[in-house]
Formats: C-alpha cells, structure tokens, sequence
C-alpha cells in the first residue's frame, strides 16, 4: 500500500491510496423515493447506491456510487478521496488489473449548482425579497446553501480524478 500526493482542495484533504483490494464486501443500499408520488405506478421507486468496503494494506475503504464498482479481491487499484471516521471514503478510483476508471459525475453536479444559483437570483431580484418578506428569503438562503454545496462536491470529485490521474 501506498499513499501518494495529498492535496488540500479548500478544507477537505483529498489523498490518493493504491495497493491490493482484500476482504471485499459490497451491498446495496437501498431505500424508497420520497420524491415519488403515491399515484405513480413507475419503477423508479427506490433510489439505490452500490457500497463497497474493503481493505487496501491496512487502511479500510468505504465507496458509495450510484453504479457497482468493477473489483475483485485481489486487484490492484487506486482510490482517491478523503478519510472521514477513520474510513477513506472514495471519490474516484483506477482498477488497474481490469483497466477500469470511475467517478462519480461531477459535470452534472455542476450544472445542478449552477441551476440552483439561478434560481437564488431570480429570488433575490424578486418583489417580495425586495419588500422584505421572510418566506422568500428562506428560500434564498436554502437554495444557496444547496448549489454551494453541489458546486463543492463536484469540484472534490474533479480534484480526486486529477489526483489520480498524475499517479
């Protein structure tokens, strides 16, 4: 096992690990949508994420994607992230046994941010942010906070690509 160039991206420290995957175990986390309506009778009920845990030397790895990750015990591979409750939670990873390299997108986590910073503008432009109203300005500041957020997820996720990129 090997940690390579730590790089610190605003507060998080995002590091890169390589070595060989052991005591593999993944799950499937899954949990109905709350989003859907009762009436609607489509498939798109639960909202799923593949977890993957396991071992690479003595560091224990924790990886939360919306598609199953591509290893195997065995395998050498190369995660990016950062630890959180003495667990590197993964961000991007390389499968350099099966060639395989994934992350999750973070192109439409920015086009999220972007889309919830316009409509926080739209709200702060409005009459009834102007007037003073409170309701409005809630709203503002929730979906302000939310496009900030979307915004700084996805540009970790382009700092762990790079990351692993230059390993």
């Amino acid at each position: 096992m090997s940690v390579t160039k730590p790089s610190t991206f605003l507060s998080t420290s995002i590091s890169a690990v390589s070595g060989t995957v052991s005591n593999l175990n993944k799950s499937l986390l899954e949990y109905v949508n709350p989003e859907k309506p009762t009436h609607d009778h489509s498939s798109v009920y639960y909202k799923r994420f593949f977890v993957s845990q396991f071992n690479l030397g003595d560091k224990t790895i924790e990886a939360k994607f919306s598609t199953p990750m591509i290893i195997a015990d065995g395998d050498s591979v190369i995660v990016s992230g950062y630890p959180k409750d003495n667990v590197f939670q993964v961000l991007a990873y390389t499968n350099q046994t099966q060639q395989v390299s994934k992350h999750e997108n973070w192109i439409v986590l920015i086009l999220g941010a972007i889309f919830f910073f316009a409509v926080a503008i739209g709200l702060l432009i409005s009459q009834l942010v102007i007037e003073g109203a409170l309701i409005p300005k809630l709203f503002l500041f929730g979906f302000t906070l939310v496009g900030i957020y979307m915004g700084y997820r996805a540009l970790l996720i382009r700092e762990a690509i790079k990351l692993i990129s230059e390993s």
